[in-house]
Formats: structure tokens, sequence, C-alpha cells
């Protein structure tokens, strides 16, 4: 049956991307500009995101989508919001078949790979987040103040942080995010998934 060979061919597309992924440090995600982000698509971005993969964004076939002169800057905009909260990967819009733009996706996948690879040394760290902290630091949790000591990158594949508090516990998830915001804003982790770990100092 059509149906039954069209499930199965998805089901192997998707083994065969979760093996890519899983070898990979950097992952390019193509999909179809006149398509647009679709469900497979978002499932295959979250496994990367899941994997603690790098990734490129790119969108094909962009020759034969109807635009005018704020379309790019609207279909990217949209497909940021879709991508939320990890929003910072580069986006590239191709015609494999016009061969445009291809040596972009190259270069997007080095940097990507390049800040995949960077070490951050903990005294650049410290200098750059814990002014921030101090200016904005954890919200009280039921009178309890938490102080963050110090923070340095950890020794993965992938860029990990750990921030050393006195109250590990009640730091929360909107603080991780804004600590991962932060991180961003002053380091170049462009393509990459970061993750966050609160120790106890």
């Amino acid at each position: 049956r059509k149906a039954k060979v069209h499930e199965d061919l998805e089901f192997y597309s998707v083994m065969r991307s979760i093996r890519a992924i899983e070898h990979s440090d950097v992952c390019i995600l193509m999909i179809d500009a006149t398509l647009g982000l679709e469900a497979q698509d978002m499932n295959i971005f979250n496994l990367i995101v899941r994997n603690r993969k790098g990734c490129v964004l790119v969108v094909n076939k962009w020759d034969l989508f109807i635009k005018d002169s704020n379309t790019l800057k609207e279909y990217e905009r949209g497909l940021r919001a879709r991508l939320a909260p990890f929003d910072d990967v580069p986006i590239i819009f191709t015609s494999v078949l016009n061969m445009q733009r291809i040596q972009n996706v190259l270069d997007a996948v080095a940097l990507v790979y390049a800040n995949y690879s960077r070490k951050i040394p903990t005294a650049r760290l410290n200098e750059a987040l814990l002014p921030v902290i101090e200016e904005t630091p954890p919200p009280a949790w039921k009178g309890k103040y938490v102080k963050i000591k110090y923070l340095t990158q950890l020794p993965t594949r992938f860029p990990a942080f750990a921030f050393f508090c006195n109250l590990p516990q009640y730091v929360k998830e909107p603080y991780k995010r804004f600590l991962e915001n932060q991180l961003r804003k002053n380091f170049d982790l462009t393509g990459c998934p970061v993750q966050i770990y609160i120790r106890q100092k």
C-alpha cells in the first residue's frame, strides 16, 4: 500500500537522520522554501538540539519562492520564531539547482564548527559575566539569596558551562536562559546549543 510504503520510507529516513546526527559535530538541516518548516523538519531540528550538535539551516529552492523586497527578512523572522528558544543559528537561502550560495553554506558550517570547538579561558568568562550577574542576580527564592561566585567552561565536546553558587537549587530555567543569552552576547556561539549547569560552591 502506498501509505504503508510512505510510512516505512519516513521511518527509515528518520533512523538515518538520527545516526547521521549522532556521528556529527555540525548538522545541515535543509528545508524546502516552498513548503517551509514542516513537522518532520522540526522533529529533526529537535533531535539536533537534544544531541547537542551544531546546526546550519539551509532554505533550498529559494529561486522558486515568490518574493518582494521584505520577503527574505519576514521569512527568516518566521523561521527563528519556530526554532525558539534555540534560534541563534545561521540561515542560508540557496538554490542547489542554480548553485546559488553553496559556498555560503560551507562557510557557515566552518564558522559553527569553530564556535562549537572554542574553549573560552575561565578568566575571560568571569570578567565578562560576573559584573552582569552582580547587576542582575538570580531572583530571591523564599527569602533566600543566590550568590554566583564564578563560572567555567566544562571539557565537553559541545559548549557547556558550570556556574558555581551557594544555592543551586533556587536557580530556575528563566535565569538559566538569561545566563545563556549573556554568554551568546559576549562570545560567538552562533549555531551551537549551549548547556548550563548550576553547581554547589
